[in-house]
């Protein structure tokens, strides 16, 4: 039997997830997944819940100050978590 075209099995599992429309919830998943280790662990304490909602992370603190200083890093936490997913997942943060 003559071998054709040899994919690699990463390459061939993320087409089969494209395919199935399966790409963008685990894109979501992952970048939810990397909250903890982009923000921090002290951040990741102080967080109630995530959800990913219209390409907006939506994230709910604990803390009113903490609020206010993540407001101003938002810029720099959506260019990190897309990063860390490799994909671009979101496109703005809100926080509340």
């Amino acid at each position: 039997m003559e071998r054709r075209k040899a994919e690699e099995l990463g390459s061939v599992i993320m087409r089969y997830l494209r395919l199935q429309g399966l790409e963008a919830p685990l894109n979501e998943y992952r970048l939810i997944e990397a909250w903890p280790t982009v923000a921090g662990s002290a951040v990741a304490a102080y967080t109630d819940s995530l959800r990913i909602y219209n390409q907006k992370l939506y994230v709910k603190l604990k803390s009113p100050a903490l609020r206010a200083n993540l407001m101003m890093e938002r810029g720099r936490l959506v260019r990190s978590l897309n990063e860390a997913v490799g994909a671009s997942v979101i496109v703005d943060i809100v926080f509340s």
